[in-house]
């Protein structure tokens, strides 16, 4: 079957993702693409006999290299050589989305440009006359409501078409007859430079000082030659920059102003967003409803999760003890019995009953960000990240650490500074992730059975209090410089699409399950190894390999009110991956039943809730600690190690020997 490559791209909060949802289904997944480090996501779609692949950038507003995701975005639309490039843009709001069209124009992609969201602007009073546009651009364009299914399959054919075609010339921005003789030299200068880049594209961004073009230009003379060049054009026209920003959008005004036109719609309408926005953004309010969110989401994990998770330990139960039935019938050797019992259903399946819980979080995460309010969530707080030096930007990448650590870290790539990334980044690992669920989960349900909800609610904002103290901390001892404002653009609100809300929990709860068979399923196998041997110690018991080690390090947890072995190892264990913390306890009681008998013993409801402190406050795991290394270095890396263990030991033991006191 042949195969060609579509790329889709777009400004952030323009229905993407939701276009590539419907283009895809289930036929996708995320990955890092490869030569960066950033996840892409991949799908595909067959019509007409073709396979299309879809690869979905991340939401970037240009193409330059000031910011990760753009140059990222960039580099793959210029290596992959795609079959088409469909521009996802917000139909309501064209003139801000149109900018980025007009540099994959210069380019030279085969673009299709899609006006998403249409309803919207028809409810706005704005009619797209999108034959015209197709002519002043010479590219085609697409009418869709991507949360509605509308126009899905005519933009299928349009890219079947398109991608069968060769390229065209298309209409592109003249920015006046000075500026075109200067982009007329540079070209002239660089026409037999080896360079993946078209020449008027690359000469454009080395007059607006991209310093990625500059790196491409090796040659010394020829350097020289530019650089005495753009010196020149900078001492005629000091304001260079702006102006061809400047004359971009003139040539998209112009356009806006033959394409469309407006119609009058009802005076005393007024807009769902900006009744919501009242509430929603108000410094004081706004902040209420943000707690009330978060709280309503934990009590809705618990509450409708809680049925289908005894129902999954039921099943492992049910199944670990026929199992040890069966086999012991059919004289199997003690320890393989131990090893499928004890180790795998013990261990994976007391991480696995709590798949329902996670996937319930994702969810409403995904109705949430997919509803506009996440951008809320940040605007909100963005008064109380500037009072402690972080930048409004950081509340998002802050909030994705409550689904996971790593591609939050990987998401501080678009703050603008160094000491913006990196504060982010050290704040990020006490967000408390997923994998940090189970542990919650395990504790809560036998030693705070009525307040499940309040207790994960006080977790996660104590988790969001270290990280703003962690944050405060190191700027002011590393970074001392003003912080600028917030500056981002707030979507209309939207209702949430259930099929995306279902693919986008899918996708991550699958990721865990992924995890659950590959370093959790190793990481119990040790376990199991650890206390089984040495064969004259009965299983998991102090005397075992695991026991011994555990008693080392046990003395170290005593203060903290969980001086047992079995704590220390499953603490440590969490290092690899924090579902391993419950997977360890799994693993040596032997299942989720004996389980809840033995920690119901050796734990009180005060040592149990600093324990699931200490496991919200140290940090997350190896990968956390390999992104934080790979994005902002290993000196971070190892203060970021450093700091979080110890933050983690200290609040537990401050919190139970004061509340022992008390």
């Amino acid at each position: 079957m042949e195969e060609k490559l579509i790329i889709l791209t777009g400004n952030p909060n323009t229905g993407k993702t939701t276009i590539f949802n419907a283009l895809t289904g289930l036929h996708q997944k995320t990955g890092n693409w490869p030569g960066v480090t950033v996840e892409i996501k991949e799908g595909y779609f067959i019509y007409e006999g073709v396979k299309f692949k879809v690869i979905d950038l991340p939401g970037t507003y240009s193409l330059t290299s000031f910011t990760e995701d753009e140059k990222i975005a960039r580099d793959i639309l210029v290596r992959e050589k795609a079959d088409a490039v469909v521009v996802i843009l917000d139909a309501s709001n064209i003139e801000r989305n149109l900018y980025l069209v007009t540099l994959l124009l210069e380019l030279e992609q085969k673009v299709i440009v899609d006006l998403n969201m249409y309803d919207i602007a028809r409810d706005k009073g704005l009619v797209i006359d999108v034959n015209h546009m197709e002519k002043l651009l010479g590219t085609k364009c697409v009418i869709t409501i991507g949360n509605k299914k509308t126009g899905i399959e005519t933009l299928k054919k349009t890219i079947y078409e398109v991608s069968g075609q060769e390229r065209q010339p298309t209409i592109k921005a003249r920015y006046g007859q000075e500026v075109e003789e200067i982009i007329s030299k540079v070209e002239s200068i660089i026409k037999d430079l080896a360079s993946p880049y078209p020449s008027r594209f690359f000469a454009l961004r080395l007059l607006e000082n991209d310093e990625t073009m500059w790196s491409h230009i090796k040659d010394g003379n020829l350097y020289k030659e530019v650089k005495q060049l753009i010196e020149m054009t900078y001492n005629r026209i000091p304001d260079i920059e702006t102006q061809l920003i400047e004359k971009r959008y003139g040539f998209i005004h112009g356009l806006i102003e033959e394409c469309t036109r407006r119609i009058e719609i009802m005076e005393d309408k007024i807009e769902l967003t900006n009744k919501l926005d009242r509430l929603f953004t108000h410094p004081f309010y706004g902040t209420i409803f943000f707690l009330f969110f978060i709280w309503l989401t934990f009590n809705i994990v618990f509450n409708w999760g809680s049925p289908f998770t005894n129902l999954l330990e039921g099943l492992f139960s049910f199944t670990a003890t026929n199992l040890s039935r069966v086999l012991s019938s059919m004289n199997f050797p003690e320890w393989i019995t131990s090893f499928l019992t004890n180790g795998i259903i013990g261990g994976v399946g007391s991480v696995l009953v709590f798949l329902p819980n996670i996937f319930l979080l994702f969810f409403i995460f995904a109705a949430l960000e997919d509803s506009g309010y996440i951008a809320r969530a940040a605007f909100v707080t963005d008064r109380l990240m500037h009072k402690i030096g972080l930048h409004g930007k950081s509340a998002i990448p802050m909030i994705l650490g409550f689904g996971c650590n790593v591609p939050a870290i990987m998401a501080t790539r678009t703050l603008e500074t160094k000491k913006d990334r990196v504060l982010t980044t050290l704040s990020i690992p006490f967000m408390s992730c997923s994998a940090r669920l189970p542990v919650y989960l395990l504790f809560t349900g036998i030693f705070f059975q009525n307040h499940r909800g309040s207790i994960l609610f006080s977790l996660y904002l104590t988790g969001i209090f270290f990280g703003l103290i962690t944050a405060k901390l190191f700027k002011r001892i590393f970074f001392k410089e003003e912080t600028p404002p917030i500056i981002m653009e707030l979507p209309l609100y939207h209702t949430p699409d259930i099929r995306n809300m279902l693919i986008s929990a899918w996708e991550r709860s699958y990721l865990f399950i992924r995890k659950a068979g590959t370093i959790i399923f190793g990481g119990v196998i040790i376990i199991w190894f650890l206390s089984y041997f040495p064969l004259s110690a009965p299983y998991g018991s102090e005397k075992s390999i695991i026991g011994i080690i555990g008693g080392k390090l046990s003395i170290l947890l005593r203060p903290a009110g969980f001086g047992y072995w079995q704590a220390a190892v499953a603490l440590l264990f969490g290092l690899l991956a924090k579902e391993l913390v419950v997977g360890t306890l799994g693993t040596v009681f032997g299942g989720e039943l004996a389980l809840t008998r033995a920690l119901s013993t050796l734990f009180t409801p005060l040592s149990a809730y600093a324990f699931m402190l200490m496991s919200l406050l140290y940090i997350p795991c190896l990968a956390t600690i390999a992104v934080i290394k790979q994005e902002v270095g290993i000196r971070w890396a190892v203060i970021a190690t450093g700091w979080s263990i110890f933050v983690g030991w200290l609040v537990a033991t401050l919190f139970y020997q004061g509340f022992r006191l008390y």
